[in-house]
């Protein structure tokens, strides 16, 4: 987040109208013993999976601290008696589970890390914790429902190994650190977290991942309602920097400086025509937004520097390439027309585009139809590093509505976030469904 994920740009009254519309989808020929049993082993562990949650969302963990969780997680995957590998990409968990036959594998994952927001639900399990967040004291919380999809893998896993004898292939349990970005500064450029750092220490390797499948849980999507797309599904982010170096002076004297001010605000103004008259968003949409601007501090001193921080949000990277490159053309340009510079860097918070296979998401909408209902959503703006994965196999992520129809909450990245705990036992039979369907037929 980083970033915010949520269908953005529904008003649920247009939310509603458009579930309204919406058709189960019953895929012809179900194997009916095998959802049945799905059934039962889901309603046996449903209440185990909302105490997880709770226990998980009571003491939430920062981005790269989810040493708890972890544990907690890698217990659990051991007492089913799965291979449990721990550490990889920081405090990321895998469990192997092997079938009695051979065939391929695939991967469920589920991200762990908490946010730096006081929370506000007045849940009696809510968080009181308070960690360090870039080197400040702060409040932490559940905000985006990662307790959730924590629990709910946790689920599936006890779920699919008391299946093992009916299981073609192998199912990879990932369990990812830090998907919301850094709770601390990196320790060196370039750093890797969340799903690279995972990738890069072999999470999608031995044995290969052939596909893989992740929900996100949305409050915004009606509860028993499973949202998907295919294709580009949510946005790239990449957080921008724009460092604007001027001379100091007299404000009774800006001839003798150079204003950083003045130019960031032509900048600001002139970064607004890449959206708008450079991009051709007939394709795909963009948005660029400048977030904060920071500089001076007194009102006679033309300061020496200001500082700009924005996101960019793209659903292809093709595009998302040619903006930045406009973005750093436009504010170099515009610094040296003014005499100041302009030093321009993306990151460390970015995300690419999350693209669901064409021919996976066809393949696996029908099964989920045999869970619940299912209806296509519009793009989504907020973004998540499920992406990764996706670049190294097929991937199909779908949002699982959790919005309770008898009070309000929050939208993700709220302090008042919370969502209906009747859809974490939908969450389990997906995903369990889902991995099924992929090694029997495939």
């Amino acid at each position: 987040m980083k970033k915010t994920i949520f269908v953005t740009g529904i008003k649920l009254t247009v939310v509603a109208a458009m579930f309204a519309g919406g058709t189960a989808s019953f895929a012809a020929g179900d194997n009916r013993g095998i959802s049945v049993a799905v059934d039962e082993r889901v309603a046996r562990v449903e209440q185990r999976v909302i105490g997880w949650r709770r226990d998980i969302h009571q003491h939430p963990e920062l981005s790269g601290q989810e040493a708890r969780t972890a544990a907690l997680v890698a217990a659990h995957l051991k007492k089913l008696g799965m291979e449990v590998t721990t550490g990889i990409g920081g405090h990321g968990v895998v469990g192997l589970l092997k079938g009695e036959q051979p065939g391929k594998v695939v991967a469920l994952r589920a991200d762990m890390d908490a946010l730096p927001i006081f929370e506000a639900t007045g849940l009696p399990f809510a968080s009181k914790v308070i960690a360090k967040h870039m080197g400040k004291d702060s409040p932490v919380m559940h905000g985006c429902g990662h307790d959730a999809h924590t629990a709910i893998l946790m689920g599936v896993a006890e779920v699919m190994a008391g299946m093992k004898g009916q299981i073609r292939g192998s199912v990879k349990f990932i369990f990812q650190p830090a998907e919301e970005g850094f709770s601390q500064l990196p320790e060196k450029q370039g750093q890797l977290w969340g799903a690279r750092a995972m990738i890069a220490d072999g999470v999608m390797d031995k044995p290969k991942v052939d596909a893989i499948f992740g929900l996100h849980i949305s409050s915004l999507i009606p509860s028993g309602v499973i949202g998907w797309r295919s294709g580009p599904t949510m946005a790239g982010a990449d957080s921008v920097r724009i460092h604007v170096n001027g001379k100091q002076t007299h404000g009774a004297m800006p001839w003798e400086g150079v204003d950083p001010i003045v130019t960031s605000a032509q900048m600001i103004n002139a970064l607004q025509t890449v959206v708008s008259r450079q991009l051709n968003i007939t394709t795909q949409p963009a948005v660029l937004s400048i977030g904060a601007i920071n500089g001076g501090n007194r009102e006679n001193i033309v300061p020496e520097s200001v500082e700009m921080l924005g996101t960019l949000r793209t659903y292809d990277e093709k595009m998302r390439a040619d903006a930045k490159q406009r973005i750093q053309l436009i504010a170099q340009s515009t610094a040296a027309a003014n005499g100041a510079k302009a030093e321009v860097s993306f990151g460390p918070s970015e995300y690419s585009v999350t693209v669901n296979d064409a021919a996976l998401t066809a393949a696996m909408v029908p099964v989920l139809g045999k869970v619940t209902r299912t209806v296509e959503i519009p793009l989504v703006t907020g973004s998540e590093d499920f992406s990764e994965f996706q670049k190294v196999a097929p991937g199909f992520f779908f949002m699982l509505g959790g919005k309770p129809k008898d009070r309000n909450v929050g939208p993700n990245h709220s302090p008042i976030f919370d969502f209906d705990e009747a859809a974490l036992a939908i969450g389990v039979k997906s995903l369990t469904l889902l991995a099924l369907d992929y090694l029997e037929e495939r």
